[in-house]
């Protein structure tokens, strides 16, 4: 079994992150053995000269935060992302095309953002927003986020009107089976809100409070 410190990929993806913010992160995932950092792509460098020498990934997030960009724009966004160093993309899906029902465009968007990360040994967690979606959206989003052969699927992104929550990440779980993980993000801010996440199926939990957490352990 997982150490409560392997679940976490330690998070900072606020507009006015500095620098500074990105090393004291990094610093932190170092010392407690986090499993990754999640930054955004222009602090990818950074982040991986920082974690130079540890065990720590370096994620970063594209599409971040509406998933509305053309899919030309998340591929080149990956293969930047990649190229500064970050192990894992967490895309956005783009959500009006999901509730328009445009399902094929949404697997290509996806699939086509996997197949670039793929070319830098890099994995692709697919963050569904489900704060935004119906729980049959929700089912049809992991099952294209399957076909297009994404590692992970993710709540959220943080930015909306809801972060995760026990009942979405069940759904998610029991919807990609074994074939897939599960990411829990947005709102964690508690070891009792975490272990419910992980109970309900959550393979990996996103949070700035990570430390804050642990020592409540």
């Amino acid at each position: 079994m997982k150490h409560l410190n392997e679940y976490f990929d330690h998070t900072i993806l606020k507009a006015e992150a500095t620098e500074g913010d990105v090393i004291k992160i990094c610093d932190e995932a170092k010392k407690y053995g986090f499993y990754a950092v999640c930054v955004n792509a222009c602090y990818v460098n950074l982040a991986k000269k920082q974690l130079e020498g540890s065990e720590v990934k370096v994620a970063s997030v594209i599409g971040f935060p509406l998933g509305a960009c053309g899919t030309p724009v998340k591929v080149f966004e990956t293969e930047w992302a990649c190229s500064q160093g970050a192990n894992e993309i967490d895309m956005v899906i783009s959500v009006g095309a999901l509730k328009d029902g445009k399902f094929e465009m949404v697997r290509d968007d996806i699939r086509a953002v996997v197949e670039t990360a793929k070319k830098q040994n890099a994995i692709v967690k697919v963050i569904l927003e489900t704060c935004l979606l119906s729980d049959e959206e929700i089912v049809i989003a992991c099952n294209l986020s399957k076909e297009a052969g994404a590692a992970f699927v993710k709540t959220s992104t943080g930015f909306s009107t809801g972060g995760a929550t026990v009942h979405h990440v069940a759904l998610m779980k029991r919807t990609v089976g074994d074939g897939m993980h599960v990411k829990a993000s947005g709102g964690i801010r508690t070891l009792e809100t975490m272990e419910k996440m992980i109970e309900a199926g959550a393979d990996r939990i996103g949070a700035s409070a990570s430390v804050s957490i642990l020592k409540e352990n």
